[in-house]
């Protein structure tokens, strides 16, 4: 629902006496809105005059909570400014203040206002995922959506806790790891095989239900029923020695003991907790950092480290609720979720993570024992990630203020772009741009170009730099004219010499910019790190001294340009060459593909066949065989 209240003029920010008047015209733009509100629960949003989300916020009666706001005397100096930039304010009516809890913490994922408190990561975790639907299933790694038919285990904290995972897996229970082509086409045991990471279903080394009790204890392994399966391969190897049986003892031997091995992964015994997450909050120097470690079937899947966005006056019960609100927007919680710091909400926020799992999820804070001592190493965690996040900040800032010292800015740069180019012969060109700032490399920033221009003669970088400069600032022009979004760089890198930077000169004078501090970075006469040279407009090429911090950390960032680029560019390569000259046909598909190529014998074939012979193919139209012909010879 949103209200048809009258919508003021967006107040002036002014200072001195006229303050009472934008205090009072920025009162008045919510107290228009509030008038109509229902007193129902829901989630609230205020937007500026622009259109930009300032604010979400739920509540379990929308007039009373936004009525809140009219009292502007009472509330701290942040949320003064919200108000007054506030143009319009929008409501959603919930069934629940549950379920306004849950769309709150998915709108603010998606929006990212500016006045509430922030997940900045939200990268996926990975899985180790049982695939259905086939008599063999095998077990990989999985990040992303899931599939209908599958089993998923996890989460895990890192793509290196689930490989180590899958590694000892393998050892344990010989599932096979190849997709369906290489299992489907195996006349022999691959390697996997002979070094006793597989039991070789493909050439059926292994019976159809054999394979289907391994399956069963890797599901009760991950799952936390590893006891009973320990003790069952243990008497499984007794029966085995007793009949002389050697080598089969040997290899359930070797599997307890790898199964051991990943057991004993845990810096504490947590053999009572089954699925869990422990999360921790520490703050310090008016930052804060949010520990997480994943416990599933008492093992420890790793730990991750989240630095929030969040005001100065947050309480650490606002800043832990927020946290988890936003942190299982994108994956189900668990059954329990031990934390340091009790949130305000706790019961409605246990409510909303129920509703969520379909399942009952508990939230509590452990006052001792040995839940109260997985919380405190989480905290412990917590706080050394915050001291080195701040430490790392404090070397970043001086060696921003080094750079702005060497290219004469003004002041030390929030962002500073870096850009290269990739091609082999000129073939598959692809520009990038890099983007670091005061927390390191902005990698949510990081774009890439497939340069268009189609009479680009093969390897002129100069045009390929202009082609992605004149694309990237012409949109930053149109999206953020004023400068307001933080889309606009203080320093603009580009990796070449006098003649690159003369082209991005030129790009940015056609453009009416004129006010970007633009630099060349070359390497030397010999190519050599170390002796770089520099280029800026007005001023004679220049070197740093080769143990200058500043010289290091540039060459870093061009390093890292240079990195994604040809990361892109070898993408680019890649998907080419797995393309066929059917794929520019449309309407053909993976089926008349196959057609055409097992009765022509190949893609260049079928463009060089005549109108007759397309159309005697089996699934080939007449119509289609036409439009095949045509494609491949409308130039002659």
């Amino acid at each position: 629902m949103t209200s048809d209240a009258p919508s003021p003029s967006p107040p002036a920010k002014v200072a001195g006496p006229a303050a009472e008047t934008v205090r009072a015209s920025g009162v008045a733009v919510l107290a228009a809105f509030v008038k109509n509100f229902p007193q129902k629960p829901g989630v609230y949003r205020m937007i500026n005059a622009a259109g930009d989300v300032l604010y979400v916020g739920k509540a379990k009666n929308i007039k009373k909570r936004v009525g809140s706001y009219l009292h502007i005397d009472r509330m701290p100096l942040r949320l003064q400014r919200m108000v007054f930039d506030t143009h319009v304010c929008e409501v959603v009516i919930t069934h629940t203040e549950a379920e306004a809890l849950l769309l709150e913490s998915n709108l603010i994922k998606q929006l990212k206002p500016r006045y509430n408190i922030l997940l900045r990561d939200d990268k996926s975790f990975p899985y180790v995922m049982i695939v259905g639907g086939h008599a063999y299933p095998r077990i990989v790694k999985h990040r992303g959506a899931r599939a209908k038919g599958n089993e998923y285990f996890g989460p895990f904290a890192s793509a290196g806790a689930v490989n180590h995972t899958l590694a000892t897996l393998q050892k344990v229970f010989l599932l096979r790891s190849c997709n369906d082509a290489v299992f489907t086409n195996r006349t022999r045991p691959c390697l996997l095989f002979q070094i006793k990471r597989c039991s070789a279903p493909c050439v059926s080394r292994i019976s159809e239900p054999d394979y289907a009790d391994l399956v069963r204890q890797a599901r009760e392994f991950l799952t936390g029923d590893s006891r009973a399966l320990q003790t069952e391969l243990a008497r499984r190897m007794d029966a085995a020695s007793a009949e002389l049986h050697f080598e089969a003892a040997a290899t359930f031997r070797d599997r307890i003991r790898a199964m051991t091995t990943l057991q004993a992964h845990q810096d504490i015994n947590v053999t009572s907790l089954g699925e869990a997450d422990v999360i921790a909050l520490h703050r310090a120097g008016g930052h804060s950092c949010v520990q997480v470690f994943f416990f599933r079937g008492g093992q420890n899947f790793g730990n991750r480290a989240y630095f929030p966005s969040h005001a100065a006056d947050d309480t650490d019960g606002d800043i832990i609720e927020a946290f988890i609100g936003q942190f299982y927007d994108s994956f189900a919680p668990p059954r329990e979720i031990l934390i340091n710091v009790a949130p305000p909400n706790q019961p409605l926020l246990e409510e909303a993570l129920t509703l969520k799992a379909g399942r009952t999820v508990a939230i509590s804070t452990p006052q001792r024992g040995d839940r109260r001592k997985l919380v405190d190493h989480a905290e412990i965690n917590a706080r050394e990630a915050l001291l080195r996040r701040l430490a790392e900040n404090t070397a970043q800032r001086k060696l921003l203020e080094g750079t702005a010292e060497v290219f004469s800015l003004a002041a030390a740069p929030e962002r500073i772009e870096v850009y290269d180019n990739s091609h082999i012969s000129g073939t598959h060109m692809v520009g990038a741009m890099i983007v670091a700032g005061p927390g390191g490399p902005m990698k949510n920033a990081y774009r890439k170009f497939n340069i268009k221009t189609v009479d680009l003669a093969p390897g002129d970088d100069y045009g390929a730099m202009r082609e992605v400069l004149t694309r990237r600032f012409a949109r930053a022009q149109k999206e953020d004219p004023e400068r307001k979004l933080g889309q606009w760089p203080d320093l603009v890198l580009l990796d070449g010499g006098l003649g690159q930077l003369n082209a991005g000169l030129k790009v940015l004078a056609d453009l009416g910019i004129s006010d970007l501090c633009v630099a060349g970075i070359a390497k030397g006469p010999d190519r050599n790190a170390g002796h770089e040279q520099f280029f800026m407009p007005g001023r004679e090429p220049f070197m740093l001294p080769p143990n200058h911090p500043v010289l290091y950390f540039l060459q870093r960032l061009r390093d890292e340009a240079h990195r994604f680029a040809i990361t892109a560019h070898r993408a680019k390569r890649s998907k080419a060459i797995g393309q066929s000259l059917l794929d520019e046909v449309s309407g053909i598909g993976a089926s008349r593909k196959k057609a055409l190529l097992r009765h022509f014998g190949s893609a260049k074939d079928v463009a060089a066949a005549g109108l007759q012979d397309l159309k005697t193919v089996s699934g080939i139209s007449a119509a289609m065989a036409k439009k095949i012909y045509d494609h491949f010879h409308s130039g002659s």
